[in-house]
């Protein structure tokens, strides 16, 4: 891997129907739960598309926040509200079509040094926004029970 790259790996084990257990590989990170919501899950805990909001959310804030450091801020407590859209493609299948975001700062806007630079450079470096963004590449692999791998239509 080069020094450009970094991965990192999640582990998911099912504890029932659509409940499943996250593991954050090799970190301290506690376990989450996740599911899906009414009727087809129990909602013990928030379901892949909330998990998607909340990463977008979250690294737009954290990044904001870098930002107003940076040029030696010391903003108040940020908060966040992210709402995503879920619409039906042409198969009639739900897709993620939106995510909007709303920061809100504790400070006044004419208390903060830089913020034109803070708001002009702050959303490029949040690496989930910017990858969700571009398109991410995933390649999926599906295992059975042996270990065999079973073929994927239109994977490659």
């Amino acid at each position: 891997m080069s020094e450009t790259e970094q991965s990192f790996g999640i582990t998911l084990e099912q504890v029932a129907d659509y409940e499943f257990r996250v593991r954050f590989d090799d970190t301290p990170i506690p376990d989450l739960i996740t599911d899906e919501t009414l009727p087809l899950g129990h909602n013990a805990g928030p379901n892949p598309s909330r998990m998607m909001a909340t990463a977008v959310a979250n690294c737009l804030a954290a990044s904001l926040l870098f930002a107003l450091r940076k040029y030696k801020n010391a903003p108040g407590t940020m908060g966040a509200k992210a709402k995503l859209t879920l619409t039906r493609n042409e198969h009639g299948r739900l897709r993620i079509t939106h995510i909007g975001v709303d920061l809100q700062l504790a400070d006044k806007a004419e208390t903060l040094e830089h913020l034109d630079r803070v708001l002009a450079q702050f959303e490029d470096f949040c690496i989930v926004t910017q990858s969700v963004r571009q398109g991410i590449k995933v390649d999926v692999s599906v295992h059975d029970g042996e270990g065999t791998a079973l073929p994927v239509p239109g994977e490659g």
